[in-house]
């Protein structure tokens, strides 16, 4: 854990870097869509698997595991209803919130989970993504919360 732990902290590391410096130089907007470039469809690779299956807790259930190995103690909780496939993504731990400090940001929000649920919108489009708390504002949990049209029996099987 410590190692995958390790990694994750390096690779916010340079997001953090890479993004001040891309802000410094071009400004906000031209560095966050510089930041995007190829991470839509990164997440289409790391995610696509996931969301292949009958319903988003079904995926999320799955990536739970994933998630604890970098210590963040994800949770996760269907909400769908009324032909809506809904799940929340509970994480208990933010990783990021100190490593930010490094980089001269007060929060980790809009580098790392902003920026995610940025590229994730891009690489699935019939997919919702909404940030509904964050520990980084004090709140005891970071919640993401998505949403798609449900699967029809026949699109499931």
């Amino acid at each position: 854990m410590q190692n995958a732990q390790s990694e994750l902290l390096e690779a916010a590391r340079k997001k953090f870097s890479r993004f001040r410096g891309l802000r410094a130089e071009y400004g906000e907007e031209q560095a966050w869509e510089t930041m995007l470039i190829g991470f839509p469809e990164l997440q289409k690779q790391r995610m696509g698997p996931l969301l292949a299956l009958p319903t988003l807790i079904e995926g999320f259930r799955q990536s739970i595991p994933i998630f604890n190995t970098i210590g963040m103690e994800m949770e996760a909780v269907d909400i769908s209803n009324r032909g809506i496939d809904a799940a929340l993504e509970i994480q208990k731990v933010c990783p990021y919130l100190e490593v930010c400090k490094e980089f001269g940001f007060d929060i980790p929000c809009h580098v790392i989970c902003e920026l995610d649920m940025d590229a994730t919108r891009r690489a699935f489009p019939e997919m919702k993504g909404e940030i509904l708390s964050r520990q980084a504002l004090g709140s005891p949990v970071c919640i993401f919360k998505y949403e798609r049209p449900a699967k029809q029996k026949a699109d499931a099987e």
